[in-house]
């Protein structure tokens, strides 16, 4: 890891922030107090909500932590005619769930300004950024506040983007990750599950952009074992942040049928959606996904706040086939332990790897020596 990274974690072993409640402050005190580096979810909550959750996370750990702030969205409002047209199609959920339809028009910043305003008034150790880039006025004043800071990128030209603005480091998502894509302009163009969409894998995106910018990298996307840990170190990572990993840990503040669906045989593969939110995301394929996603249009925050009410009444009914199930492409490898010893188990399987090529190459370094002769 970099100095400024290694300064903050002992591991090389990022949690996730989660929005929805999933980070909550007892998974990322006990991430923190196992030697990784815990975040917090900044986006949905208010900004009261955010500061409340700082205050618990340093009572449950004092060694570093970090918040992640989704970017406003900006430029020019959705197409409200799509909008409209999403609506009505979502009416049959309404009626089955037995709830209204949310307001589209309920905001498009969430409450981003008085978000930062709050952790320049009072750091936390790393902020990082999602949907977007600070300029580099916010960046500049983030570190002369001590603020260590992270832009999500899923492209080369992002990543060029950060280091121009001024970030610390890049957190790199591949098109394996679960949840939203943090892509910095959501292109109508795109169509998740049709194939159309130009997000990379992994492996091929850190590679492109390790040759192009000269930041620290987190590589994030599908990672749910020491052994992939080894394999973004080895393709130019500074560290490895993991999502779904983290989700059915008894910390995550996962919903219970959200944590039971990751294993679950019924839900056999993720896909990306707008169905939910109105930016892709991927999560496990259910109904609601199935029903609604060839139509979903691009408008986030718009349908994220028409479909909040469906989503809670999904869950309270008990009935996942209506709820987002954010998850990565590797959900299926999920292990159902503590987060501190999730943590302590990737380590060790990251270690092992270490270990196993140190012996293969001093063998080979052997077998390769010439032989001493009579």
């Amino acid at each position: 890891m970099s100095t400024a990274l290694n300064d903050l974690s002992r591991l090389p072993i990022v949690q996730a922030p989660m929005a929805g409640g999933a980070s909550c402050p007892e998974l990322v005190g006990a991430v923190c107090e196992a030697g990784a580096l815990g975040f917090l979810a900044g986006g949905y909550k208010t900004a009261g909500g955010l500061y409340q959750e700082i205050k618990q996370t340093r009572a449950l750990t004092a060694r570093p932590f970090g918040v992640n702030l989704f970017m406003p969205a900006g430029g020019q409002p959705a197409d409200r005619a799509a909008v409209e047209v999403y609506r009505h199609q979502l009416a049959g959920e309404a009626t089955w769930y037995e709830t209204a339809l949310g307001d589209p028009d309920h905001g498009r910043d969430d409450a981003y300004d008085a978000k930062l305003a709050i952790l320049l008034d009072d750091p936390v150790p790393v902020v990082s950024f999602t949907f977007g880039c600070p300029d580099r006025d916010a960046l500049d004043a983030f570190a002369r506040a001590g603020t260590y800071t992270i832009v999500t990128v899923t492209s080369v030209e992002e990543a060029r983007t950060a280091e121009r603005a001024g970030a610390a480091a890049i957190c790199v998502q591949g098109i394996e990750a679960g949840g939203h894509q943090g892509t910095h302009r959501d292109d109508p163009a795109d169509a998740p599950g049709t194939g159309s969409g130009r997000g990379r894998g992994l492996l091929t995106l850190l590679t492109e952009v390790r040759e192009s910018v000269r930041l620290p990298i987190v590589a994030t996307g599908g990672i749910m074992r020491g052994r992939q840990i080894a394999a973004v170190l080895a393709a130019g990572a500074d560290a490895a942040q993991l999502g779904t990993a983290f989700l059915v840990c008894p910390e995550s503040g996962a919903h219970p049928l959200h944590k039971r669906a990751l294993t679950d045989p019924l839900f056999t593969h993720t896909e990306l959606t707008r169905a939910f939110s109105g930016r892709p995301a991927r999560g496990l394929v259910n109904r609601f996904m199935r029903e609604h996603g060839p139509y979903a249009p691009a408008a986030y925050p718009e349908v994220h706040h028409l479909t909040a009410p469906l989503r809670k009444a999904a869950a309270t009914a008990g009935d996942p086939q209506g709820m987002a199930l954010w998850a990565g492409q590797g959900h299926r490898l999920a292990r159902k332990l503590p987060a501190g010893r999730l943590v302590e188990l990737l380590a060790a399987e990251l270690a092992a790897v270490h270990t196993s090529s140190a012996t293969t190459s001093t063998s080979t370094s052997t077998s390769a020596s010439p032989r001493s002769t009579s």
